[in-house]
């Protein structure tokens, strides 16, 4: 599934490829998405202008003015191209969006996991309840603390609860507790100040770094290029189960936490 990192790339080529382009046709090939298109309101877009492409956690939502907001979520293998209009996609092409700038965008999801729709802002209750983003300055050690509470979860499944922090996934979850000497079974209640601090100070450059080398790409993403991310060639822990550690060669171990593999060294993360 598309992380932070991969969804805020996505988002910058959209936004320099489509800002202030307006919207000339709307073809809806497969409605039956994870929620089924509403698709007189998709094709309400035609005509309107993109004021800006913006991201909300792994959100993308794209500003078409009078307070309306197309809003696109990926899934676990939707991808968005913005591709020459008579390129060709070929199969699980489910939505292509026109424009007067000579480009379509091109929306392809094999699982149909991924979903879209138009409505106000005031109406987007998906984002009622997610947490800050863990870009923009404001989390720190004592912010994320105070996020954590009291909790006797694992400090895996805290990262990955949207509602702490928007936009962490499996993937960068696993690298930050690398970074941060954090074993990802560790109690939230029983971490340590020092590594909260150091929790949160690894969220931000982890995915400050992975936001620079354009996401991560094993099978499913692309940027809306279609140019593959390179995060994957700087992993430490995740998908190395049995590889020597990059700091001190011992074995990265797996285990099943939570419904997903999580990643780690005993020897750097206590």
């Amino acid at each position: 599934m598309p992380e932070l990192p991969e969804v805020e790339t996505i988002r910058g080529g959209l936004e320099r490829g489509l800002r202030g382009a307006r919207v000339t046709s709307v073809l809806i090939r497969e409605p039956r998405l994870r929620r089924r298109v509403d698709e007189a309101a998709l094709k309400s877009l035609v005509g309107r202008r993109i004021e800006a492409i913006e991201r909300r956690a792994k959100y993308l939502l794209a500003d078409v003015g009078d307070d309306r907001v197309w809003l696109m979520h990926l899934g676990m293998s939707g991808r968005l191209l913005l591709l020459p209009p008579q390129a060709a996609v070929g199969e699980h092409e489910h939505v292509r969006v026109s424009f007067d700038v000579g480009r379509v965008l091109c929306y392809r999801d094999p699982r149909r996991f991924g979903w879209m729709r138009v409505a106000s802002r005031a109406e987007l209750d998906e984002l009622a309840d997610l947490g800050p983003e863990p870009l923009d300055g404001a989390l720190d050690g004592a912010a994320l603390r105070a996020r954590l509470g009291a909790t006797r979860r694992d400090i895996k499944a805290a990262l990955l609860d949207q509602r702490v922090i928007a936009g962490v996934g499996n993937i960068y979850a696993n690298e930050i507790l690398f970074r941060a000497g954090v074993r990802p079974t560790r109690r939230c209640h029983r971490l340590r100040p020092a590594e909260v601090a150091a929790i949160a100070q690894a969220v931000r450059s982890v995915l400050a770094e992975a936001v620079r080398r354009r996401g991560t790409s094993f099978s499913d993403y692309f940027d809306s290029d279609g140019i593959p991310g390179t995060f994957q060639r700087a992993l430490t822990v995740f998908d190395r189960a049995g590889a020597a550690c990059r700091r001190c060669a011992a074995p990265i171990k797996r285990r099943a936490q939570g419904g997903r593999s999580s990643f780690y060294c005993p020897r750097c993360q206590r």
